[in-house]
């Protein structure tokens, strides 16, 4: 068998981000937008995040983390968000903004 070439596109984004502390086992209680189309679906969303917060207190309580928000535009103009943990530890940052490179790699696995 002889050796075949991967064929892959590579793409760096320059980004924005925000380091700052964060709960991680909070990851469940979210509100979508969907959530603010009416009343009833709001007062919905706000009964689903009081049951995830009880959860969340009754399994020992938030663990709390570091995290960088990152934030960048893509190709097509759409914000894109998104979050690295960092880890439990003070991150050896000076500022609470930092610069990012997000690479993305896209490729057939064969």
């Amino acid at each position: 068998m002889g050796s075949e070439e991967r064929i892959e596109f590579t793409k760096t984004f320059r980004a924005e981000g925000k380091v700052g502390k964060a709960f991680k086992n909070i990851a469940m209680v979210s509100l979508r937008p969907e959530d603010f189309s009416s009343p009833v679906a709001l007062q919905m969303a706000l009964s689903r995040l009081y049951e995830s917060v009880m959860k969340m207190f009754e399994g020992g309580g938030p663990k709390q983390t570091y995290v960088v928000e990152v934030r960048f535009t893509d190709d097509l103009g759409n914000p894109v968000s998104f979050a690295v943990d960092l880890g439990e530890g003070v991150p050896p940052f000076s500022s609470e903004k930092v610069k990012v490179e997000v690479t993305i790699r896209v490729y057939e696995e064969q």
